[in-house]
C-alpha cells in the first residue's frame, strides 16, 4: 500500500526488505530512488543496530515466532518479551514520525519508550474518530488529523473506505497505516487514494476464490499465526474454519475464545494440528472438529474442502486462515493457497457439493 501511494505521488520508490527483494538489491540499482518502503522482520530487526527510519510503524504485537526466542530465552514471557524488544527497535532514532496503533496499546509502549530524533512525532491511527495527530475514520471517509496545520478543529479527507480492497476491518487499519507513513513523506491526499485504488495485491490475502450454492470460500493462506486468523475471522459472520501447520510456540486459546459464537466446524491439519484441537476442545467443546491426518500436501487440502462442503450451508463462509506457518507440507504460505484455490474449483466443476 505504502509503495503504491508513493508512486501516485510521483515518487521513485521500491518495496524492499522482508516483502522480498532485498534492499541491497535495490541500493545497487541503476535507479535513483526517492525513498524505500521497507518491511522488516523481528529477525531482521534483531541483527540491526544502524537503523535510522524517516519514518516507522509497528502494526500490532501478538505472539508469533516464539519457537525461535524460546530456547534461548528460556519461557514463553522471556520469549515474548524478546521478540517485542526487537520488533521495538524499529522506531529507534526514527526522524520524523513514529506511527502505532490505537488499538494496540503496547505499540504506543513502543513509541513512548524510543530513542528517536527529536523532533519526531508520535502519530496514531484507528478506526474510529480521530484524535489530534492521528488518522482515523469519519463517515466511511479515511481522513488526516495530524499532517495538516488545522488539525486541532479538522481533519483532511484522504480516501473512501471503499478505496480498501479487501475491506475487511484489519486491512483499514493496515490502509491508514500506510496513509501515515506516506503523508508523513508528504504525499498529498489524491495519491492516497489513488495508490489504494491502483494497488494490486498478491493472492491469498482474504481472497475469494468461489461461491458455490451459497457457501463463499475465502483464501487467506497468508494468515500464518493467530493473530492474522483473528483479522480474518472479524470480517465473517458464520465461519467453517480450515487451520493448521507450524504454530510457532503460540496458543490459540485467544482466538477460539473470541469466535467460537460464530464458528460452525472446524477442519485441522498439519503438523500441529494438535495445538489448534486442544484449544477447540476447552473453549468450543460442542464445536464439530475433524482431524486431517495424511501428510500428502494436496491430499490433505484436498481432504479438508470435501470435508468443509460437507459442512457448510448458505450464508457460511469456507475460511482457509490457517493461524500457522506452512512449510510443514508446503513449500509456502503461496503454495498451500493455491492447492486450496484448486480443491475449490474442482468442487465447483463436478456439481458434487455435498
Amino acid at each position: 500500500m505504502l509503495h503504491s501511494m508513493l508512486g501516485a505521488a510521483g515518487l521513485r520508490s521500491a518495496a524492499v526488505g522482508n516483502i522480498g527483494r532485498p534492499i541491497i538489491e535495490a541500493i545497487n540499482d541503476e535507479i535513483a530512488y526517492d525513498v524505500f518502503a521497507v518491511e522488516l522482520s523481528s529477525f531482521q530487526l534483531h541483527w540491526s543496530h544502524s537503523l535510522e527510519l524517516h519514518s516507522a510503524v509497528v502494526l500490532n504485537l501478538h505472539a508469533d515466532h516464539l519457537e525461535w526466542y524460546g530456547p534461548w530465552l528460556g519461557d514463553s514471557d522471556a520469549a515474548m518479551a524478546g521478540y517485542r524488544a526487537d520488533k521495538a527497535r524499529i522506531y529507534h532514532n526514527v526522524r520524523h514520525a513514529c506511527v502505532f496503533n490505537v488499538a494496540e496499546p503496547q505499540t504506543e509502549a513502543m513509541v513512548a519508550e524510543a530513542e528517536v530524533i527529536e523532533g519526531a512525532r508520535a502519530i496514531g491511527f484507528t478506526l474510529g474518530i480521530p484524535s489530534i495527530s492521528m488518522l482515523g475514520v469519519v463517515d466511511d471517509l479515511l481522513v488526516d488529523r495530524a499532517f495538516i496545520p488545522q488539525r486541532r478543529d479538522s481533519a483532511l479527507p484522504l480516501a473512501s473506505v471503499s478505496d480498501v480492497q479487501p475491506n475487511a476491518p484489519h486491512n483499514i487499519e493496515n490502509a491508514l497505516a500506510a496513509a501515515a507513513l506516506a503523508r508523513s513523506f508528504g504525499v498529498p491526499g489524491p495519491a492516497v487514494a489513488a495508490g489504494l485504488r491502483n494497488l494490486k495485491l498478491g493472492g491469498h490475502r482474504i481472497e475469494t476464490v468461489a461461491t458455490i450454492d451459497g457457501v463463499r470460500w475465502v483464501d487467506d493462506s497468508k494468515a500464518t499465526n493467530p493473530h492474522a486468523a483473528n483479522s480474518s475471522m472479524r470480517a465473517f459472520d458464520s465461519i467453517v474454519w480450515i487451520a493448521g501447520g507450524q504454530t510457532k510456540g503460540t496458543s490459540f486459546d485467544d482466538l477460539v475464545q473470541a469466535h467460537a459464537a460464530k464458528l460452525r466446524a472446524a477442519i485441522v491439519l498439519g503438523v500441529d494440528r494438535d495445538v489448534i484441537v486442544k484449544s477447540l476442545a476447552a473453549h468450543a467443546p460442542d464445536l464439530p472438529v475433524i482431524v486431517i491426518d495424511q501428510n500428502d500436501a494436496a491430499g490433505a487440502m484436498a481432504e479438508a474442502v470435501d470435508r468443509a462442503a460437507g459442512l457448510a450451508q448458505a450464508g457460511d463462509t469456507v475460511l482457509l486462515a490457517p493461524g500457522a506457518a506452512s512449510k510443514d507440507m508446503w513449500t509456502g504460505y503461496g503454495a498451500r493457497g493455491d492447492d486450496f484455490a484448486a480443491a475449490v474449483r474442482r468442487l465447483s466443476n463436478r456439481g458434487d457439493r455435498r
